[in-house]
């Protein structure tokens, strides 16, 4: 029975990431992936023949390209554990731009209606539970065009008892005649055929490509937004690491003012909105 730093060093000959096979291994043993601290005072700890069955499983998968998240069932975003699978794209940490942008875009509390933020394409809902746990004054709208997405945002809304309301279309198409001072969406913008697609295998195609530029799911949000906005409302976009220049474009002749963009941690223009003209 091998001990744990054993299997680790085993892990790492097969070339496994080394954060990766720690949170898997003791995913394997029952334990939090977090509890890395558990695992370095452990290590000469034998590995259960259960425990090993288990961590020879998540190894194979996680070789195969399968997101450690889906492995694990969770991902950490914006402070929430949220529960994820192979129904909804894994949060990346750069649309915590997005998050902090569409936060800084709210109407301040105490205003004479409740503000009122709109999160399209929601998936596991990050976006949405994010804001609403950092602005319990706000109303949030999700919406997703999947199903089965919603049914993952639903399940981590009411784990964490967060009151965000979900809605399923497609767009503005699922909230008909309402409106939102702030739109927030992170939405498919990959182009068929990118090369880094073999890479994303295992999350739902749907979810990241747009048309042969990446751009077709932005232009029709762009489009469609305005209708949806309050005067001085912010339409807030996460989009491809080349597309900020094409997004701002499209802000700017759709009429939108102040139209700009936000990098991410990396120093990449990961984000761009724009206001709807009227009140500031």
């Amino acid at each position: 029975m091998n001990a744990l730093q054993e299997a680790l060093r085993q892990a790492a000959a097969a070339g496994l990431d080394r954060l990766d096979a720690q949170m898997l291994l003791l995913h394997a043993l029952g334990r939090s992936p977090h509890d890395r601290a558990w695992l370095i005072t452990h290590d000469s700890d034998p590995l259960p023949p259960e425990a090993a069955t288990r961590w020879q499983t998540l190894q194979r998968r996680r070789q195969t390209g399968e997101p450690v998240a889906y492995l694990l069932g969770e991902k950490e975003f914006g402070g929430l554990n949220l529960q994820v699978d192979a129904r909804v794209l894994v949060p990346r940490p750069d649309t915590e731009v997005l998050v902090d942008w569409a936060l800084d875009a709210l109407p301040t509390p105490g205003g004479a209606e409740a503000p009122r933020l709109l999160d399209l394409g929601t998936g596991s809902g990050a976006i949405a539970l994010t804001v609403a746990s950092r602005r319990p004054d706000a109303q949030v709208i999700a919406t997703d065009a999947s199903a089965e997405a919603l049914v993952v945002a639903q399940a981590n809304a009411q784990r964490l008892n967060l009151p965000v309301r979900f809605a399923q279309g497609a767009w503005l198409a699922a909230v008909p005649g309402e409106r939102f001072h702030v739109i927030a969406s992170n939405p498919p913008y990959i182009a068929e055929g990118d090369p880094h697609l073999p890479a994303l295998s295992h999350e739902p195609l749907t979810a990241l490509t747009a048309g042969p530029d990446g751009l077709d799911d932005l232009r029709q949000i762009v489009a469609q937004a305005p209708a949806a906005l309050h005067t001085g409302g912010w339409l807030l976009l996460e989009h491809g690491h080349d597309q900020a220049a094409a997004v701002r474009e499209l802000l700017g002749t759709r009429g939108f003012e102040d139209f700009c963009s936000r990098t991410d941690l990396a120093g990449i223009e990961r984000c761009s909105g724009g206001r709807w003209p009227g009140l500031r």
